[in-house]
């Protein structure tokens, strides 16, 4: 299988600091809480996780749940703890999901958002929550459906070539 490899340019911060809020403010939309809308912002944390693991790390996953939780006028920390561990598990896989094609990647990353949501879940059912349908599960899959989607969208600004010289294929 031959795929085309890229090399790509250093991720501006002030651009991952860009997408973060974007993300952010697309998760307080109000969507009237559908079931299928995914979670934008674990969307992007486990892409800047994957790619950037130096740069967005737990921490801020931690404070974006916070500022999650603060939103939604949840229980506090429940959002943090489901972005914590989110961004562990992307983080222990950033060196493997990149090698497989969309489809691969999709897989690897749909148990994540599955276990996210469910982290959301218990902790809600642990303070006298009560029990959602199986529709409740639709967000992690559409966050899993979208990944090619913001894969290939937030790597775009570093797939532009500086200096662009037709004479070389990069």
């Amino acid at each position: 299988m031959h795929r085309t490899e890229y090399l790509l340019l250093p991720a501006n911060r002030a651009f991952i600091a860009f997408t973060m809020l974007v993300a952010f403010i697309l998760n307080v939309l109000p969507w009237g809480h559908l079931p299928w809308v995914p979670d934008f912002l674990a969307l992007v944390l486990v892409f800047w996780n994957i790619h950037q693991p130096r740069k967005v790390g737990i921490g801020i996953a931690f404070l974006f749940g916070l500022l999650m939780d603060v939103h939604d006028a949840s229980l506090l920390g429940e959002h943090a703890l489901a972005y914590t561990i989110l961004s562990y598990g992307a983080i222990s896989m950033h060196r493997r999901v990149p090698w497989f094609g969309p489809i691969g990647q999709m897989l690897h990353l749909l148990p994540m958002f599955v276990v996210a949501r469910l982290v959301t879940l218990l902790v809600r059912m642990a303070v006298g929550g009560a029990v959602p349908d199986w529709s409740y599960f639709e967000a992690p899959l559409a966050s899993a459906v979208l990944w090619p989607l913001a894969d290939w969208l937030l790597l775009a600004p570093q797939r532009r070539a500086v200096e662009r010289d037709e004479d070389r294929p990069i």
